[in-house]
């Protein structure tokens, strides 16, 4: 399905390789994958079995091949990769989040950039993930789970009560904005379906709103980048042009690296320091811009977190102690990062270690998801491609021999899961909704 003839007819006034942008429209998208370097080396990734070629994007990012049913892989499972559109990539590299920083991902369902931010932060510091679409906040939960993220807060609040909440309380802030979606008209029929020219205008509104409050929550010298998936100049270089004008405490920093420069629609800002992904560069369409807020930031960065003091029930199940801070509400528990605000509404914070069960606690998938092989008093270490694991990941009971007691589950030394070792089988604790059919 082509797109509309006012957005052809847009993008044939601004773009000089025009002729190629088209014929690219009818081609298919490219397929990526982003290695996950919190749960798997990126030294290691011949071993996915997949064929694989670097991206411009990201140091982590590859094109991946004409596979199919990625979803079903072992390593999938594990959290060993993400699958993601490889021009989406760039967007944290802009924001270049460190270890023991305050961050917040303002728009950040379905994860792939708050994992991506997740490990460029090591797991360290506070990363507060919002969506303000319930649904779309439990699939970002799913897979902040997966790729095993600790430092996380999933919350689903309007981005003006987290600006209320949390005041110039982030070293750095992205607004991956919702966006007409013009980068995904390859991928997306839907997205070609529901374009219009009002539909780009009501989207540039909602961004600039959004803005607004993510500035109100950055402290002093700290960073804002924001990107959409579009190619409008409204809700892209205007939209930072409108956005500037209305606070002089942020200055324009250039986009180094990828794609190319922005379109310099403005004569108060050079607006070519932002940067453009087309079909053409080799992603989707992505736009990014990276803000500085001027000033010093008077914040100290986080420190490590203090070892959690874990109930016997869970710690008798690690032989290296979890960091974090031990927390039950109601009948479930925590492991959550250092330094989370109180008072703020979460959907989950840190690690969901367990629940209570007839005075007992039983360990929660997450936890194990969370830690390497050698973390754990007991683990099984299966081939990527046995049969075992197969049938793990199925839901299936394992006939294998091993200490009695909780057991985690590897995936060639990427924990997927656990189950419960009894004499010579392994009961399985592989999340239903996760498992293959």
């Amino acid at each position: 399905m082509m797109p509309k003839d006012e957005f052809l007819k847009r993008e044939k006034e601004y773009l000089s390789d025009y002729e190629r942008f088209e014929q690219l429209l009818s081609q298919p998208p490219f397929k990526g994958i982003r290695i996950n370097t919190l749960k798997f080396d990126i030294k290691r990734s011949d071993e996915l079995g997949l064929s694989l070629e670097p991206t411009p994007f990201c140091p982590t990012g590859f094109y991946v091949g004409e596979e199919s049913g990625l979803g079903k892989l072992a390593w999938h499972h594990a959290g060993a990769f993400y699958c993601q559109d490889p021009s989406a990539t760039a967007v944290v590299e802009a924001l270049s989040p460190q270890p023991f920083e305050r961050v917040l991902d303002m728009c950040a369902a379905p994860g792939g950039k708050t994992t991506q931010i997740a490990a460029h932060m090591k797991n360290t510091g506070l990363l507060v993930a919002n969506e303000v679409v319930k649904n779309r906040a439990q699939i970002l939960v799913s897979n902040i789970e997966r790729l095993g993220v600790k430092n996380a807060a999933v919350t689903s609040l309007m981005p003006d009560r987290i600006a209320e909440l949390l005041p110039e309380f982030f070293n750095r802030v992205l607004v991956d904005a919702p966006c007409s979606g013009e980068g995904m008209f390859r991928k997306e029929e839907a997205a070609v379906r529901e374009w219009s020219p009002e539909h780009v205008e009501t989207c540039a509104v909602r961004q600039r709103k959004i803005l607004d409050c993510a500035a109100q929550c950055l402290c002093d010298g700290g960073k804002l980048v924001y990107s959409t998936c579009t190619f409008s100049p409204q809700e892209n270089e205007l939209c930072i042009a409108s956005f500037l004008s209305d606070h002089p405490e942020f200055e324009l920093l250039s986009v180094e690296g990828f794609g190319r420069y922005g379109m310099n629609l403005s004569d108060a800002f050079d607006l070519t320091l932002t940067k453009r992904i087309y079909p053409m560069d080799g992603g989707e369409g992505q736009f990014v811009a990276l803000m500085r807020k001027r000033g010093e930031c008077p914040q100290q960065k986080l420190q490590a977190e203090p070892a959690a003091q874990l109930p016997t029930e869970l710690s008798e199940i690690f032989s290296n102690t979890p960091t974090g801070v031990y927390a039950e509400k109601g009948d479930f528990c925590y492991i959550l990062p250092y330094g989370l605000p109180d008072g703020l509404p979460v959907i989950r914070a840190g690690i969901l270690a367990g629940e209570k069960k007839k005075n007992r606690i039983t360990p929660a998938h997450a936890l194990f998801m969370s830690g390497r092989p050698c973390d754990f008093a007991r683990c099984v270490d299966l081939a990527p491609d046995s049969d075992l694991l197969a049938a793990f990941l199925r839901g299936e009971q394992l006939t294998c021999e091993g200490e009695s007691g909780f057991t985690a589950v590897a995936c060639s030394g990427v924990v997927t899961g656990f189950g419960k070792q009894s004499a010579d089988s392994l009961k399985n604790h592989y999340p239903k909704g996760l498992r293959n059919r």
